[in-house]
């Protein structure tokens, strides 16, 4: 009973309206400023700073034009190769010579270029329409490389015409040489098939591997050139590798993205 007078002694006594108005500890209002302040430079960051960002893709050093895949319109077994890879071939050299049921026939090449890969060999028995070397597109072997990527199809638009690219190059390990210089010189409008792909690089496997993850958009990096290291082009390092790179050596490239203001990420 004790308790519940006070009770009733609290309620009927008038409220304490004459006691003066407590503020806040000075450390609540330090820390009120320090949010005030914090909150002041975020939003003035947020409008006016911006955040770089980068796209990583696959992709393969190779030459403008691309490469084929050669193929054998006769059937039979082959009884002469008259090529080797890394020959430089002209428009309609002979590659093999195949023995037929007609007698001798000879594949020749389509369109001149490099042979990089040799598929049938001496003694090899072909079917028609079997594949038998691929042909790299080039007039000479010092023309300039290019590096084809294949980004997803849904990053190709935020790749602008002009951003520069770092690639890694397997044959030249980053730790040591660092990565090779480019810039984005054309994106694709379409993402492209697997048929496009291995019509472009020759290669149906390349494709495949590209490809596993949806149709991808092709990217065209131009190589930024210099006469000061072994390979005649830029790299991070002061001299890149003692040697020079060659097409058909995969890559793996960073992308700069354009730079983009934090509040852009919040606006619809």
């Amino acid at each position: 009973m004790q308790f519940r007078q006070k009770a009733l002694s609290k309620l009927q006594s008038p409220e304490e309206l004459d006691l003066p108005v407590r503020f806040a500890r000075p450390q609540g209002r330090l820390v009120l400023a320090v949010t005030v302040v914090v909150m002041a430079v975020a939003g003035f960051w947020a409008f006016t700073g911006s955040v770089s960002s980068k796209l990583s893709a696959p992709g393969i050093l190779t030459h403008a034009e691309g490469s084929y895949m050669l193929q054998s319109p006769f059937a039979g077994q082959v009884t002469a190769v008259s090529a080797k890879e890394g020959q430089l071939l002209t428009p309609g050299a002979p590659l093999l010579q195949v023995r037929t049921e007609r007698g001798d026939q000879t594949v020749r090449v389509v369109a001149g270029g490099r042979v990089t890969t040799l598929v049938a060999k001496m003694g090899s028995v072909l079917t028609t329409g079997a594949d038998v070397a691929t042909v790299e597109r080039v007039q000479s072997p010092d023309d300039p490389l290019v590096a084809m990527l294949y980004v997803p199809g849904g990053s190709g638009a935020a790749i602008p015409v002009g951003a520069s690219v770092d690639l890694s190059v397997q044959s030249a390990p980053r730790q040591q040489f660092g990565v090779l210089r480019g810039r984005v010189k054309a994106v694709g409008r379409a993402p492209q098939t697997p048929g496009q792909i291995s019509g472009f690089l020759g290669d149906s496997r390349l494709a495949a591997q590209y490809s596993k993850q949806g149709n991808p958009v092709a990217v065209l990096v131009q190589l930024e050139h210099s006469s000061t290291t072994k390979s005649g082009y830029r790299w991070s390092s002061t001299d890149g590798p003692p040697y020079a790179v060659d097409s058909t050596t995969p890559v793996t490239a960073a992308v700069h993205l354009a730079a983009q203001r934090p509040i852009d990420w919040l606006l619809p």
